[in-house]
């Protein structure tokens, strides 16, 4: 098997939409109200849901990551395009090298940035 995507839905997708397209780009793909974003081999995409009403109340019960070689940089192009801090980056004294910074999009759905990582 192989993991190839997320689908984060909404009850204003295009809101979500909007958001993503400031901190990754002008999205791969608009297709039925779905909006996508391939990110390495996986795709994000947004669209809406009839069974997602408001804010999510438990933003992390799931949080996708996104692989970046330079954590402390992304980071500072996604707060300046915008983005919603939930943590400024962050490193663990067993993994002085390994980096993580955590953000909300409107939703309140939460994702990371994170530093490459051996399995």
């Amino acid at each position: 098997m192989k993991f190839n995507g997320i689908l984060i839905g909404s009850a204003d997708a295009p809101r979500l939409a909007a958001y993503y397209t400031k901190l990754l780009g002008q999205p791969g793909w608009d297709d039925g109200g779905y909006v996508g974003w391939l990110i390495g081999s996986g795709g994000v995409t947004v669209g809406p849901h009839d069974q997602v009403h408001g804010s999510n109340t438990e933003p992390g019960r799931i949080i996708w990551n996104i692989e970046s070689d330079d954590v402390k940089a992304d980071f500072a192009r996604f707060k300046a395009a915008g983005a919603t801090v939930v943590r400024e980056p962050y490193n663990f004294e067993q993994a002085p090298d390994v980096w993580i910074a955590t953000f909300a999009d409107p939703d309140g759905n939460y994702f990371q940035l994170v530093s490459p990582m051996e399995m």
